[in-house]
């Protein structure tokens, strides 16, 4: 780990770590840029953008699944039904094939990206609850403060990130997006999304998304949780488990 010597305790003979010397993480706000439809009967885990469309891994057992749907009217125009027992989890895209994680039942599912068609399953230990990628490896999340790094192909545990907000460690990591080099992930049951650091977790910012649904739509709402990003249009999409909406989003600093 790199270390700095605090000088006020060097006299003591003993190092802190980096990031207990960093200042508070950034704070951001955002501004709406487009409001799109969303079946507010999702209970969104997963969300990932790709050529065009929206791909949305959804959960609860009996009706979890995964959706190809048309972002500007919010209809599927693909879906598998996950089958029960499973509880879907966080998906993400990957040399033309879509990976999806299930809650607790340790297993995951193989997508074909055009067809929708499951082509294998593999395993792993513990709870899954988000993923990303950044095209060489995959993160995945379980729900503590911690990130699994995989390897894309045996999609075995390379290494952890340990996720952490100065000398905070930030728990309850949910869906996860990589965003122009940094991880972003919604935090469980909170309005935030935190930016991470995929080299060592510290976190580089908070995203208060709080206010962000209406008042007016609130009612049968979940928590936060769903972010997409289209990497050639720079578009940010966010939204949450049961909302009847989707917003396109621009981050700005908090005033």
């Amino acid at each position: 780990m790199k270390v700095v010597r605090d000088l006020a305790s060097g006299f003591l003979g003993f190092w802190l770590p980096f990031s207990t010397l960093l200042l508070p993480a950034a704070e951001y706000s955002f501004r709406v840029v487009k409001v799109y439809p969303h079946d507010r009967t999702a209970f969104t885990q997963g969300l990932e953008y790709r050529d065009g469309f929206l791909y949305e891994g959804t959960g609860l057992v009996g009706r979890s699944a995964l959706r190809k749907i048309n972002l500007d009217t919010g209809r599927v125009v693909q879906n598998f039904d996950v089958p029960q027992p499973f509880f879907g989890e966080g998906i993400t895209i990957l040399n033309q094939q879509i990976l999806q994680l299930t809650w607790q039942s340790q297993t995951g599912f193989v997508y074909d990206k055009t067809s929708l068609r499951v082509l294998r399953s593999f395993s792993y230990p513990g709870e899954g609850w988000g993923m990303t990628n950044d095209g060489k490896q995959i993160y995945m999340s379980d729900g503590s403060s911690q990130i699994r790094v995989w390897d894309p192909v045996t999609l075995k545990e390379t290494r952890r990130i340990k996720v952490m907000d100065g000398a905070q460690p930030i728990s309850a990591l949910n869906e996860l997006e990589f965003v122009r080099g940094e991880i972003f992930a919604n935090v469980w049951q909170t309005d935030r999304i935190a930016r991470i650091s995929p080299a060592d977790g510290h976190v580089l910012g908070w995203i208060d998304l709080g206010g962000l649904l209406p008042k007016e739509d609130r009612t049968g709402a979940d928590v936060l949780n769903g972010i997409a990003y289209d990497s050639a249009g720079d578009r940010l999409f966010v939204t949450g488990k049961l909302w009847p909406k989707l917003f396109e989003i621009k981050i700005i600093p908090k005033k």
